[in-house]
């Protein structure tokens, strides 16, 4: 189902995959299977990018990842929304061994109606997610599907807008499919 976008801002979240699963095949259609389980889940997809192939980044020798991003709607708060997409990944195969290796899936929350949570509000009780999505800004293969969704998107902390975000993040080997 299709909602319009909120007036107070978008809520956006990254998925990307670059190994198989069991369970739904190859990235593409891994990621196509947690947007349908965002949707039985609740969450409401109002715009969604092309899907985006790029290489690994860091580089790293593994497959080639495919990325997109979606706008959403829900009623859930930030650290709610944070583990219902946790709870998708592991559901879908996900462990968390190390930083930078292939995935299954990954699921990020990259802005939530443009809120700024810092770090130091991430910890203690009632802790959520830091917002916007904190590498976001160096990421081709975020941004460029985010700017499919949202072309007038700026960045929340400093108010960059999304074209420049693109021209200054580091060069990456990546293309539409």
């Amino acid at each position: 189902m299709i909602a319009n976008p909120s007036p107070q801002g978008g809520i956006y979240i990254a998925l990307g995959a670059n190994l198989a699963s069991p369970v739904h095949g190859p990235p593409r259609q891994t990621l196509e299977a947690a947007l349908a389980r965002l949707a039985v889940e609740g969450v409401t997809i109002v715009r969604r990018s092309s899907w985006w192939r790029s290489a690994p980044f860091p580089a790293a020798d593994q497959p080639d990842f495919v990325n997109g991003v979606v706008e959403v709607d829900t009623p859930l708060d930030p650290p709610a929304l944070l583990d219902l997409l946790h709870r998708i990944e592991a559901d879908f195969g996900r462990v968390r061994l190390r930083t930078w290796e292939a995935r299954i899936l990954d699921l990020d929350l990259l802005d939530f109606r443009g809120q700024v949570r810092p770090a130091g509000a991430a910890d203690g009780p009632g802790a959520g997610p830091v917002l916007p999505h904190p590498r976001l800004a160096g990421r081709l293969f975020v941004l460029l599907p985010l700017q499919e969704v949202a072309p007038g998107w700026r960045h929340p902390v400093g108010g960059e807008e999304i074209g420049a975000l693109i021209g200054a993040a580091f060069p990456l080997d990546i293309s539409m499919l």
